[in-house]
């Protein structure tokens, strides 16, 4: 008895002192709050702080930081004998990649090529260029590789269909040879199975149906 006393004792001892210490770190040790992260409103009042040199030099060093950078401004101004180049070639490698090296494909990463030609120029004769590109890299991979992947090939139909729109809105002179381009990956496709043919036969004649 006198044992269950004692550990009755310090079981109120112990719950005391943990009380008292969940008070003290309550009233000294207060939870810190999140800080706000920084906008882009406080970034533009910063570069409306910079004269024309300091802008300049701050646009260079971003140039030098980051290949992605250099791609961006390039085509937004126009610049070199190709600028879809690098986003093809990023379609390129994550859309066929090199199995032999271990290479993985990634759906994402070869959507945000495309969402980054977007932003840097957004020119709808480019962005089909680089849908149709994206098309003809998976359905050859797909077919040159016997590859079978369920999202892989519903990202490819998607794919196709978003080409397919923005060329039905295109002058006859850039939308037709994008259009019998995207017939030979439908006709490709038909070897994958899944439906996958099947579905791109509706999208090009419900699309093309003019």
């Amino acid at each position: 008895m006198a044992v269950l006393g004692r550990i009755g004792l310090y079981s109120l001892k112990l719950n005391k002192k943990n009380h008292w210490a969940k008070e003290y770190t309550e009233h000294v040790m207060p939870r810190r709050q999140a800080e706000p992260q920084p906008t882009w409103t406080d970034v533009k009042s910063k570069l409306a702080s910079l004269d024309r040199l300091g802008l300049l030099g701050l646009i260079q060093d971003l140039y030098a930081a980051h290949k992605d950078d250099q791609t961006f401004l390039h085509a937004r101004f126009g610049l070199g004998d190709d600028i879809l180049r690098p986003y093809k070639e990023a379609l390129d490698r994550w859309l066929w990649p090199d199995v032999l090296r271990n290479q993985d494909t990634s759906v994402m990463k070869a959507k945000q090529a495309i969402s980054s030609y977007k932003k840097a120029v957004g020119d709808p004769v480019g962005v089909a260029e680089l849908m149709v590109f994206y098309c003809e890299c998976a359905a050859r991979f797909c077919n040159g590789i016997v590859y079978q992947d369920d999202r892989y090939f519903d990202a490819l139909v998607r794919m196709f269909e978003q080409a397919l729109k923005i060329i039905a809105q295109l002058p006859a002179c850039d939308r037709n040879p994008r259009v019998t381009r995207l017939d030979k990956v439908r006709t490709i496709s038909h070897n994958f199975g899944y439906g996958v043919g099947d579905d791109m036969d509706s999208l090009l004649a419900k699309y093309m149906r003019k």
